[in-house]
């Protein structure tokens, strides 16, 4: 078995693990990155990515915005509740920003990152990507973090002053079991055009069977429709035609008729949160690892990315003996638990109050949807908690 030291050990490379790293540059910490994939294969995630104008901010500050390809930009937000009166519209340029956020593939972001950390852009910087490798355990001990991984069929060591795990948390779900809340839904994700699409605008509509977003990209939108699992798996199965008919009636004329589908995918949704973001010593669970959010308001990833910026300041603010000490996770776990507990709060909320057909809510969210659009600091609350989160 090989045996290694390292500062940082990240584990996963996805777009949370990588954005890590890259705000490491320059540090003088020796980091490996454990990725499962093998090198030179792009993502397979046909989902894309609502980023959130701060999460731009972010990805300048790591000189990976300016190579991203097929970015749509948002400027305006539509939010409505079908069979209601109540609605609000957001607009950038009432928040003095060029944009609320922007929609592109999740390929494409994850190449970009790829590109940035590859050995051309890396400057001989201590970063080392090690595709392949397939993690098999990992222990927090008193001093260090244990890791071990599999790559060409060979057992590996690691000892980490610091283990990240950005790869979506299974690795230590047996041992500290999420809070899983199931909502009882899957959203299906497609590409749709129409006759009459309004550019750069955004829409989510809160239907019975749960939010249905339309999120401008290309030549039309990308669909993001949540319903119960087996009408979602129903929907999916539906012929083109039926499929438009019943996304008109759901959405209303809006964008005009919809004219044509792409592929449809389906993915289970719910709420799995880990109870602690630091479950032993010297490990940090990031992203999804750490939170997975319904897609409604678009804030899942982009709270991640505010994860791992906010660990990086953290890592880089201290001395590197001191990585992965109890002080350095707890002075972490506060700074980070304000922004994260009220983007679960957000989002759940919005799944529980505006996913059902009952009178007496219906009427309280169309007052709600009213009030934000009539009262403007309530609007801009909201708008710059997407954007920014809670410490922004």
């Amino acid at each position: 078995m090989n045996d290694a030291l390292c500062d940082i050990a990240i584990i996963g490379g996805g777009p949370v693990g990588a954005a890590l790293a890259l705000a490491l540059r320059g540090s003088g910490l020796k980091i490996f990155v454990l990725e499962a994939r093998a090198a030179n294969v792009s993502s397979q995630d046909a989902r894309a990515l609502a980023l959130s104008y701060g999460s731009r901010l972010l990805l300048q500050r790591l000189n990976v915005w300016n190579g991203l390809q097929d970015v749509s930009p948002i400027r305006t937000i539509h939010i409505s509740q079908q069979r209601s009166f109540g609605r609000t519209v957001l607009k950038a340029a009432e928040l003095d920003v060029p944009e609320l956020g922007y929609v592109l593939p999740y390929p494409a972001l994850q190449g970009a990152l790829d590109q940035a950390l590859s050995p051309a852009n890396r400057g001989g910087e201590r970063v080392q990507i090690n595709y392949g490798a397939q993690v098999t355990q990992l222990r927090g001990e008193p001093d260090y973090a244990l890791v071990r991984y599999q790559q060409n069929g060979v057992e590996n060591s690691l000892r980490a002053r610091l283990a990240v795990v950005a790869d979506g948390g299974k690795l230590l779900a047996a041992l500290h079991p999420p809070e899983v809340r199931d909502y009882g839904q899957s959203a299906l994700v497609t590409h749709v055009t129409c006759s009459a699409p309004n550019a750069y605008t955004a829409y989510e509509r809160f239907t019975p069977q749960g939010p249905l977003a339309l999120l401008p990209f290309k030549d039309g939108y990308e669909l993001v429709w949540t319903a119960p699992h087996r009408t979602a798996q129903d929907m999916r199965d539906w012929d083109d035609n039926k499929f438009l008919r019943e996304l008109q009636l759901h959405f209303g004329d809006r964008v005009g008729e919809f004219i044509s589908v792409g592929k449809r995918n389906c993915f289970a949704l719910g709420l799995k949160r880990a109870p602690h973001q630091t479950p032993e010593p010297h490990i940090v669970l990031l992203g999804n690892a750490a939170q997975t959010l319904h897609p409604v308001a678009g804030q899942g990833f982009n709270l991640g990315l505010r994860d791992a910026w906010e660990l990086a300041q953290n890592i880089l603010d201290i001395a590197p003996g001191a990585l992965g000490m109890e002080a350095m996770l707890a002075v972490y776990r506060k700074q980070r638990r304000a922004d994260r507990e009220a983007g679960i709060r957000f989002t759940d909320s919005l799944v529980r109050l505006f996913s059902n057909d009952m009178p007496l809510l219906s009427a309280g969210r169309a007052a709600a949807l009213t009030a934000l659009d009539c009262l403007p600091f309530a609007g801009k609350f909201v708008a710059r908690r997407m954007m920014f989160g809670a410490n922004g």
